[in-house]
């Protein structure tokens, strides 16, 4: 799956920092959302 620049990211879930599910759809209308990923961080490699 690929997401082009400006175009609405697909929807998922992932757990919480307590571990409820959150889905991105949740927000949608409501909040700005901002995605980053840091691949290879805290690996310890």
């Amino acid at each position: 799956m690929t997401a082009d620049v400006g175009q609405p990211a697909p929807d998922f879930t992932l757990p919480s920092q307590t571990g409820e599910p959150v889905g991105l759809s949740q927000f949608r209308g409501k909040k700005h959302v901002i995605l980053s990923f840091h691949v290879l961080d805290f690996t310890g490699g």
